[in-house]
This record gives structure tokens, C-alpha cells and sequence, in this order.
């Protein structure tokens, strides 16, 4: 017979299992009602024109529906909600951007506000001033920080190895979900962005520049329709030290500048970049979700494989992919060597004899994926899920960017803390 305390274990343990059993159900009723409103909106979305004025916002979803841990198909309703608020009819421009820090922020700020297309003029590199390894920004001993000289900074601390690299680890992985395109010059950019109908608005400090309030919006920019802004605007950045080229000045249709109430009249590029940009969603909030449905239907095909793809490997497949991609940079390391003159040795010769075979396997293993993957979201590009409507991450997935040891450095300072230690939310 159970001891009277142990069969008071007994019902705390029933009585936790079924209040985890109800607000599992209660998430999953949620959601698929959530989906069922969302499946009559998006049907009424899909009616030919004669049926219904075309319009290329989405239609709203009915209800908020939040991140949660026991959510299905998590994943493709986050990219579904962040394809719903993507627009085309701002583009960010960066005129010859010289700091690798501002070039990576600015691609993270583009795509967290979601804006679709990125134009950089005569680009930095990314790893122009950073050689890093993988993906693993806690293990310094293969990073390599350098000068924009190309010159290696020798005493570079291992914090400041581990900042710069977490920048480039944050923007690799925003321009996953951006379309970024490269210009050589200034003006093959102000030709693409005229052939395509945008009006290119360029931050200025100067004195004949426009200030970005509704007030001198109106009293100085063209007629928008009753919109303050234009139905599609570039809005260009230039260098840190000098900003925009007098070549994009004169071709702008319009000088424009922050409102800034202080001594200081100009920011970081980085910065000025995420308030501008922020700033102008305000101004005009119809830019949330200014696609067209055929645009949309890419990203869609594009993201849902992608995302697809990354749980359709076997972890053996996932590893020898791995080993496949290292090989391959490691032959491409040894390329640059010997197109520099430098001597190969016998052994070394023979990896580079063995690429080809390595290349041919990866790109089997990569064909196989696309294939299976565009199988498994084909459904789902024909009826997409109701999408997650607050893009921020469940509490129970809340965690700090940064490594284990990291975290483990920072002891019982980071203990309490929310992002660190998952504690409940008190309401």
C-alpha cells in the first residue's frame, strides 16, 4: 500500500500531466481554428478579378495567432507570416558601403523590417575583414581578423573576434531569406531603379534636403495618391565618412534627412539605416505587405523547401554533406596557392584530383534534397497554413544569442535572467 506521501506525489504528478494535456489542446483548437478563418480569407484572396478588385496586400488574418512550442508546422507558419508582411515597394540602397560591421547590420535590419530587395553599390565583401571557419563563434583559434587593408589585426582580443563574427554569422543568415543584388558603379543602380519605376529618394544632410515628417512630405514631395510616400521608393545610404556621391544626389528625385533633436546631426550608418527605414514604415504603413501574389508564390516555393530541406536529411546525410563542403573549400584554399605561385606537394595534388568526384557527390546529394523537398511542401504551396502573426519566439524557445561557454562566463550575473534561464512570464 502507497505511503500517504507518495500517493500525494501521485495526484500532483496526474493532476500536472493533465493541465500539460489541456493547454496542449487548447493550442492545438486555437490554431486550427485560427487556420480554418484563415483558409476562407486567402480562398476569398484567390477569386479571379471579376469576382474582386486586385490588391496586392494579403488579407489580414482574423485573429493573432502567437509562437508556441506545441504549434505544428511552427516553421513554415513563421515564414508564411513574415512572406505576408514582405514588401516590394521599398528597396534599400547602400552607395559603397567601406565598414563590414554596418554592411552586415544593415542586411539584419532589412530583413527583421521586412524589406525584400537590398542594392549595394560597389559591396564590401563580408569576409573582407574576417576569416571564419564554420559556424562556431565560442572557438576563436580559426578566425582571423583583418584590416581592410588586408593586413591581419595581431592583437585582435578573443571578445572582439567573437563580436565581429557573431555580425557576419547574423548576416549570413539574413540574406538567406533577402534578395541582395550587387552593382559594380552608381549609375548601373540608378538605371535598374528607373527602368523599373522607383522614385529614389537619397539621405542628405544637407540643407536642401527634406525633412522625413508628414508636414514637409506633403508640402515638398510630389503627390503620392494621398500617400506620403511614392508607390515604390529607394531610399539610398551612403559611405560612413561622406554619405551619398554627388552622382546619386543629382539623380534623386528627392534629398530627405532624419529628424534628430540633439548637438549631433548624424548617426552610424547602421543605425541611421534602422531608423530611416523604421521611420518610413510609420509614415506609410501600407509598405507592410506591398507584394504581388506572384512574388509572394516564389518566396514561398524558395522558403518552404528550404526550410523543408533541413529536417529531410538523415543525420549520416547531414554529416557527409558536412565533410563534402569542407573538402571543397579546402581544394579552392589550395587553388589560390598554386594560382600564387606557391608549390603543391604530392599529397595535397592528389585532393585536387579527387574534387570532381566530391563536387559530383555533393551536388547528387543536392539534387535528391530539392527534389524531396519541393515533394513535401507541394501541398502546402497550394493551401498555406494560417501564419503566425507575432514573429517573436515562444517563451519556451526564449534564449540568448551566444554560445555555451559564453553563457558560462557570465555566471550568476545572467542566472535570473529570462533569456538565459526560460522562466515563466509573470502576467
Amino acid at each position: 500500500m502507497p505511503s500517504p506521501s507518495a500517493h500525494g506525489v501521485q495526484s500532483f504528478l496526474a493532476g500536472a500531466a493533465c493541465s500539460a494535456a489541456l493547454v496542449y489542446l487548447y493550442q492545438k483548437v486555437q490554431a486550427c481554428d485560427t487556420q480554418r478563418r484563415y483558409d476562407r480569407k486567402t480562398a476569398d484572396h484567390h477569386r479571379p478579378p471579376s469576382e474582386k478588385l486586385m490588391d496586392d496586400h494579403p488579407p489580414p488574418p482574423s485573429e493573432k495567432l502567437m509562437d508556441s512550442c506545441v504549434l505544428d508546422q511552427r516553421m513554415i507558419r513563421k515564414a508564411e507570416g513574415a512572406i505576408l508582411n514582405r514588401t516590394s515597394r521599398l528597396i534599400i540602397v547602400v552607395e559603397r558601403c567601406t565598414n563590414d560591421h554596418n554592411y552586415s547590420a544593415i542586411l539584419r535590419t532589412a530583413e527583421a523590417l521586412g524589406v525584400q530587395h537590398v542594392y549595394i553599390i560597389a559591396p564590401q565583401c563580408i569576409q573582407s575583414t574576417l576569416t571564419i571557419n564554420g559556424d562556431d563563434v565560442d572557438d576563436v583559434n580559426d578566425l582571423e581578423l583583418k584590416r581592410s587593408s588586408g593586413q591581419p589585426v595581431k592583437r585582435a582580443t578573443e571578445s572582439e573576434k567573437k563580436d565581429r563574427a557573431m555580425h557576419h554569422l547574423y548576416a549570413r543568415k539574413a540574406t538567406e531569406w533577402l534578395a541582395v543584388t550587387d552593382f559594380e558603379d552608381t549609375k548601373s543602380c540608378i538605371d535598374a531603379l528607373k527602368k523599373d519605376g522607383y522614385q529614389i529618394w537619397a539621405t542628405d544632410l544637407g540643407q536642401v534636403a527634406t525633412c522625413l515628417t508628414e508636414e514637409e512630405l506633403r508640402a515638398r514631395a510630389p503627390s503620392q495618391g494621398g500617400k506620403l510616400l511614392p508607390e515604390k521608393v529607394a531610399i539610398v545610404f551612403g559611405t560612413e565618412a561622406v554619405g551619398c556621391t554627388n552622382e546619386m544626389l543629382n539623380a534623386a528625385d528627392l534629398r530627405v534627412y532624419l529628424p534628430l533633436r540633439g548637438f549631433a546631426d548624424s548617426l552610424n550608418l547602421s543605425v541611421a539605416t534602422a531608423l530611416v527605414v523604421h521611420h518610413m514604415f510609420v509614415l506609410d504603413p501600407t509598405l507592410v505587405g506591398a507584394m504581388s501574389e506572384e512574388e509572394r508564390m516564389e518566396l514561398r516555393r524558395a522558403w518552404y523547401s528550404k526550410l523543408a530541406s533541413q529536417r529531410l536529411l538523415s543525420a549520416r546525410d547531414k554529416k557527409r554533406r558536412v565533410k563534402l563542403m569542407t573538402y571543397l573549400k579546402q581544394c579552392d584554399e589550395i587553388e589560390k596557392k598554386r594560382l600564387a605561385g606557391e608549390e603543391i606537394q604530392q599529397q595535397t595534388q592528389v585532393k585536387l584530383d579527387q574534387r570532381e568526384a566530391k563536387q559530383a557527390e555533393l551536388d547528387q546529394i543536392d539534387e535528391k534534397l530539392a527534389v524531396d523537398s519541393q515533394l513535401a511542401v507541394q501541398d502546402l504551396l497550394e493551401q498555406p497554413p494560417a501564419p503566425i502573426t507575432d514573429m517573436r519566439r515562444a517563451d519556451e524557445h526564449r534564449t540568448c544569442f551566444v554560445g555555451k561557454n559564453t553563457k558560462a562566463s557570465h555566471g550568476d550575473a545572467w542566472a535570473d535572467m529570462p533569456a538565459t534561464a526560460n522562466l515563466p512570464v509573470q502576467h
